[in-house]
């Protein structure tokens, strides 16, 4: 099964520490990153997907940060 996590977060070290924790998991990056504003607190906001073929079947239980 080919598994997908949307990971977002503020553009920080922070949000490039998560992306960086799933590829050492095993994850690959999958499409381009994107970056916008959130008006409502004015910050920057980031979003890289990130998919993993792991052996399982899917259950909408799975806690997909945790393959």
């Amino acid at each position: 099964m080919l598994a997908y996590r949307f990971l977002t977060g503020d553009d920080s070290a922070s949000f490039c520490h998560r992306v960086t924790e799933a590829l050492s998991r095993g994850w690959q990056l999958y499409g381009n990153p994107v970056y916008a504003s959130d008006p409502a607190t004015g910050t920057m906001r980031c979003g890289q997907a990130v998919v993993k073929e792991v052996d399982a079947e899917y259950t909408p239980e799975m806690k997909l940060g945790e393959l």
